[in-house]
């Protein structure tokens, strides 16, 4: 298709960072992705400063368009660098216009929002600007759970009025995030008494088979008209054949739609019991993500972004809540207003088919530039 020249620019800018792969399992590549979208925020006038969270994981990344000495609350823009696809991925995937659809790995999730929310502060950067200062904070770890990045996330909310954060719109029209569901992980070890299978069975306590039994109680715990899911998502157990397995640990993924369904079944997690009196079940449970509530002031947020996507030329309407997570939940949970899903428009998040379309990055451009000015006037 053939491109106007600030839509081709912005199509070229995002297929330079896509060819930067950049998984949460590479501290080097992020670090690479990184170096690329500090040297391009400090292009268009703004300051950034990278910090280290550890040898284990990406750097993070703050840029800003402060003046000096400029302590006020301002706005908050998040975003995440990592990718959940491996290095290697652009082979499958390769960076690439196809009509309306620019394909490439972590074209949708998130590296597109993330080059629209950035340009357009970056056309915004001289001091007074934007009615408040913006920070915009670029985490390396959101893809597996934001533990390093999380205390940085949050010392950040604080000093904001508001948060915007860069995820990709939902695929269906388009539509932005006000509520997200909590995300918790259990792990649960059972230890029986191992045996051998043929000559002395009957001593033996099979740490399967009072795995297979909480299995079954864990899953029950889905309550489809409450928004809660229980999910054992990996078990492993046993050594050999020939001998009554001994232990036996699964994963446990939990979705829960507020505080209260999280407190209920963390409590019910905890308090499980063995059926086989022999056998010990060893019990972890924590909620990695808190749940993501619409709130009347995040709703008040979205009706003034509403107006600059009006304005922009589309409409933003707001999706129902969603079970997967971001860094929004942490933000929402500190009573910050939050809104999210506010970046690049496409579908295929976390497949070999990702991609964002390409008619509607302008829009999206002036979006971001009337929400950044309208936000604190």
């Amino acid at each position: 298709m053939s491109l106007d020249p600030s839509t081709a620019q912005l199509a070229a800018g995002i297929q330079s960072w896509l060819r930067c792969e950049s998984p949460s399992s590479s501290p080097q590549g992020i670090a690479a992705m990184v170096a690329m979208v500090e040297q391009h925020a400090k292009e268009l006038g703004l300051t950034a400063k990278v910090s280290s969270l550890g040898d284990t994981t990406g750097p993070l990344l703050h840029i800003s368009n402060r003046a000096a000495g400029d302590q006020r609350k301002g706005l908050l823009l998040l975003g995440h660098l990592d990718t959940v696809h491996p290095v290697g991925t652009l082979l499958q995937n390769p960076c690439r216009i196809e009509g309306d659809r620019l394909y490439g790995p972590g074209s949708y999730d998130m590296k597109a929002g993330i080059y629209l929310a950035l340009t357009a502060l970056g056309q915004l950067s001289a001091p007074g600007a934007t009615p408040l200062p913006v920070d915009f904070l670029l985490v390396p770890d959101e893809e597996t759970g934001s533990h390093s990045s999380r205390q940085a996330i949050e010392q950040f909310a604080h000093q904001a009025h508001y948060v915007l954060v860069c995820e990709p719109a939902r695929a269906d029209g388009g539509r932005c995030v006000t509520a997200r569901k909590g995300i918790g992980m259990m792990r649960l070890k059972a230890h029986g008494r191992p045996a051998h299978a043929g000559l002395q069975h009957e001593k033996g306590r099979s740490a399967i088979r009072e795995m297979a039994r909480q299995v079954l109680v864990l899953e029950a715990m889905t309550d489809y008209a409450r928004g809660i899911t229980v999910s054992v998502g990996t078990i492993a157990g046993g050594t050999v054949t020939n001998t009554v397995p001994s232990v036996c640990e699964a994963a446990v993924d939990f979705r829960v739609p507020d505080m209260a369904a999280a407190d209920e079944v963390i409590g019910r997690m905890q308090a499980l019991t063995p059926q086989d009196p022999d056998v010990r079940l060893e019990i972890q449970v924590e909620l990695n993500r808190p749940p993501m509530v619409k709130t009347a002031a995040a709703a008040e947020l979205l009706s003034r972004a509403q107006v600059c996507a009006a304005q922009a030329g589309f409409t933003l309407e707001d999706a129902p809540m969603t079970g997967g997570g971001s860094d929004a939940n942490f933000t929402a949970a500190l009573g910050i207003p939050t809104l999210d899903g506010l970046g690049a428009d496409g579908d295929g998040a976390h497949t070999l088919n990702e991609y964002i379309l390409v008619s509607t990055l302008s829009q999206r451009l002036v979006f971001w530039q009337k929400l950044l000015t309208s936000l604190g006037a």
